[in-house]
């Protein structure tokens, strides 16, 4: 996000640079109305094909326009009226495989709840909080949100630091709200009752927080995904430390506390689980048998098995700590549907299927080995995290509806 920071200091070097990179932009571009425009303003903080992955349908790219100016790119309605049909057009959505639907004995309610929810926010994590409220993460509009299941209404928290990208979200035992800053090289922490936010500034600049989660002595354990690195917080102290992922590259992505209290964490970038030992910060390594697994998120069982989506692979998998020994599912939707988000409830484990159309939402009994998938109102779009709550239902936090859904299973 270096280059939007500098277009937002005006400064003559920065404009420069800009410039330079939408003439490079414009020649890697398909030719049309619009095209200028998208050269000039969708190359301003990332490169634009990093971006496009797979292609949006009209609505989906309403939505992504509606990220960026929310994220600061000052896009004047003529423009977005111009660029909307140039994306449509020339990157619609493609290469999603059909949802495979499997039915079984279970039966769901699924309700959206979007009211109050900024266009283009951007949902990213979901969170069940103790007092039946919902939370997510606003990620282009730098808020919390929380959302009262009795009205449907949602309200937003502004966060301090501006774009800092809030990402990750848990709770603490005082109700309190933490949050990753992915973009802002932070952790912080929302008290809700106040509004009041406090930041805990990472000690480099590059410095990445993406996953977060609280330890049984209220230490809270973070990710670093390009940094490489696992990070600890104790909020009494304000101390940080952090311990290297041995594999270079590995993006330590997700992440799960085992009912013993030692964390695991999926490495995005490699075909790996870390163990990490909760007063030590040792790591150990376990490799998964296929190179080509991308494991993304991450659940613990109450029998300390730890099971991982595998994104690349289209699998669901399984670790014995114990032995190293690695079991794995094809995922319903098969090798392309990028299985994400994942939860544990008791022996039962719930997970999105994120590129097919819809998205899915599967259950799989770890008990009997068997499946059962639904499709997620109005297309999912996408659940990157989940959440479970005190009633033990899911919930998902949908990117690109802006949306956050709550699951009940019929008990």
């Amino acid at each position: 996000m270096q280059s939007l920071r500098a277009v937002h200091t005006g400064t003559a070097a920065a404009l420069l640079l800009l410039a330079g990179g939408a003439a490079f932009a414009q020649d890697r571009l398909p030719p049309g109305p619009g095209r200028d425009v998208v050269a000039a303003k969708c190359y301003a903080c990332h490169a634009f094909e990093a971006r496009v992955g797979n292609g949006y349908t009209a609505e989906g790219w309403q939505t992504v326009l509606r990220m960026m100016t929310n994220h600061g790119v000052e896009l004047a309605p003529a423009e977005i009226a111009q660029v909307t049909p140039y994306l449509v057009q020339n990157f619609p959505e493609k290469n999603k495989v059909p949802a495979v639907i499997v039915p079984g004995p279970v039966q769901v309610t699924m309700t959206v709840f979007q009211s109050g929810i900024t266009p283009g926010s951007r949902p990213h994590d979901p969170l069940a909080a103790r007092d039946g409220s919902l939370w997510y993460t606003g990620q282009m509009t730098n808020t919390l949100g929380r959302v009262d299941r009795k009205t449907g209404q949602a309200k937003e928290f502004p966060l301090k630091t501006p774009h800092s990208g809030p990402h990750g979200l848990v709770e603490d035992r005082r109700g309190n709200i933490w949050y990753t800053g992915n973009t802002g090289a932070l952790v912080g922490m929302l008290d809700p009752r106040t509004g009041a936010v406090t930041e805990y500034r990472m000690p480099e600049a590059k410095a990445d927080p993406h996953t977060l989660a609280i330890d049984a002595r209220g230490l809270v354990w973070f990710t670093l995904q390009n940094a490489n690195q696992v990070g600890r917080l104790d909020p009494r102290t304000g101390e940080l430390k952090f311990v290297a992922i041995p594999t270079p590259g590995a993006r330590p992505y997700g992440m799960a506390f085992d009912p013993r209290g030692v964390l695991f964490v999926v490495e995005f970038g490699t075909n790996g689980i870390a163990m990490i030992s909760p007063d030590k910060m040792t790591v150990r390594e376990f490799k998964l048998p296929d190179a080509g697994s991308r494991p993304r998120r991450i659940a613990v069982t109450p029998d300390n098995m730890v099971w991982y989506t595998d994104y690349a692979k289209g699998r669901l998998g399984r670790l014995d700590p114990a032995t190293g020994e690695v079991k794995e599912w094809p995922s319903p939707g098969g090798p392309k549907s990028a299985p994400y988000a994942i939860s544990a409830i008791g022996t039962v484990l719930w997970y999105s299927e994120s590129e097919t159309t819809p998205n899915t939402l599967v259950r799989f009994d770890t008990e009997t080995g068997k499946f059962q998938s639904w499709a997620i109102p109005g297309g999912g779009n996408i659940v990157r995290n989940t959440s479970v709550t005190t009633e033990n239902d899911v919930v998902l936090a949908n990117s690109l509806m802006n949306a956050v859904t709550l699951v009940k299973p019929q008990r």
